[in-house]
């Protein structure tokens, strides 16, 4: 069965929130000249499709990038990659068949967090 990108995004939020994770993802509106846009100022063209952030983790910050299994990665999501990645930022391309991984990273990096968080406290 194929997965669309909106699917697979809907379920990668579903399950982040479930492992603990704040989720940010910025939906585009109709203009009204029709075409479909994400209101951003400065250099918001390719930003990644999800912003991921653990209270239990220090530096908990995850961008994440999804496409469809066959989908590609346009030049201005390329330089948001290139951009984070050579800023030491944590960026991930996630795919629906990679997603044994993907459940396994928020679970892990979550449930882990949510244990270290309590200690902490404690």
């Amino acid at each position: 069965m194929k997965v669309t990108e909106a699917q697979f995004q809907r379920t990668v939020i579903a399950a982040a929130q479930a492992f603990g994770w704040k989720v940010a993802h910025f939906r585009p509106g109709m203009s009204s000249k029709g075409k479909w846009m994400t209101a951003v100022a400065g250099n918001g063209a390719g930003f990644p499709d999800l912003v991921l952030v653990h209270p239990g983790r220090r530096r908990g910050v995850l961008f994440v990038e999804l496409k469809s299994d066959t989908g590609k990665i346009e030049p201005p999501q390329e330089e948001w990659r290139d951009w984070l990645i050579n800023s030491g930022v944590p960026w991930v391309l996630w795919r629906p068949k990679d997603w044994t991984v993907v459940e396994n990273f928020l679970r892990t990096y979550g449930t882990e967090g949510d244990k270290h968080a309590r200690a902490a406290k404690a």
